[in-house]
């Protein structure tokens, strides 16, 4: 009866939410619901369906909860050490540099992307352009104010400090953070939605960390094949260190780093961007 009951709340939330629950596993989908059905006082799947059913709010609670919002400034700062080298190579060669932060949440990644370029004087900063989207209005919300309140958890100067000086780049005022506005000034926000929108077009460099751990391998293919669509011939993809690429994708993305998880649109010279071989693309 409970896994009846939970596929057919999950079958709700597709079908009337068009949240793609079909794709994602059913470990972290249950986490999520049962965060929610502990707050609504919801002792069964079914008794929680219900209110489902008839709250909009709750509607609303549930999928902002679904939402992966897990996201920092500069989150592993070795991984932006090779994301430097890509936009340095880049911006030295191309006019224009396009930049997608996929599942970006609340925008701290590609506002980091955008002090990146300011920051380092071997990447020409006004050649970057920054989309970041994601499916959560509420998280798009915040990443347009570029205002961000620090939690006692959460130390901003702290994943700020890759920077040589990040109050060149951003405004403090106690716990809280604000974006200047030559900073957001080449950064953009749209809604999108990786497993059911249409791919986007024409970019240089696709971030896309910590969404693939969260969805079902026979999904991904599916997902890495809308971005590499996406994606400039000679295109980079990044995707986070946790993560990997199924086998059967090996003729769209070629390891550029296996360490940092940074791959090429394309088959180019086998050299990683510290000059290291790259390890094989088994078990990616």
């Amino acid at each position: 009866m409970s896994d009846a009951a939970f596929d057919e709340l999950l079958a709700f939330v597709e079908d009337e939410l068009s949240f793609a629950t079909s794709h994602y596993n059913d470990s972290y989908l249950d986490r999520r619901v049962s965060s929610r059905m502990r707050r609504t006082q919801s002792e069964t799947y079914a008794t929680y369906l219900e209110t489902l059913r008839n709250d909009p709010d709750e509607q609303t609670a549930l999928l902002e909860a679904m939402s992966i919002n897990v996201t920092g400034f500069f989150r592993n700062p070795d991984v932006w050490d090779g994301i430097r080298e890509v936009l340095r190579r880049l911006t030295a060669t191309n006019e224009t540099v396009r930049v997608w932060s996929a599942a970006c949440a609340d925008g701290r990644e590609p506002y980091s992307v955008s002090m990146l370029a300011r920051d380092d004087p071997e990447i020409d900063e006004s050649s970057v352009w920054v989309l970041g989207t994601d499916i959560s209005e509420p998280a798009l919300e915040t990443a347009r104010s570029g205002v961000y309140e620090e939690s006692r958890t959460v130390d901003f100067a702290d994943q700020l400090g890759y920077l040589n000086d990040y109050s060149a780049y951003v405004q403090r005022d106690g716990r809280t953070y604000r974006i200047d506005s030559d900073v957001k000034r080449n950064v953009a926000f749209e809604r999108h939605d990786l497993i059911n929108d249409e791919p986007k077009t024409g970019f240089d460099l696709v971030i896309c960390r910590n969404l693939f751990i969260y969805i079902d391998n026979e999904y991904k293919q599916s997902m890495l094949a809308t971005i590499a669509r996406s994606l400039r011939r000679q295109g980079y993809l990044v995707i986070g260190k946790a993560e990997t690429i199924p086998p059967n994708l090996k003729s769209a993305f070629t390891v550029r780093d296996a360490r940092l998880r940074i791959y090429h649109r394309e088959a180019l010279e086998t050299t990683s961007l510290t000059g290291e071989q790259p390890e094989s693309n088994q078990g990616l």
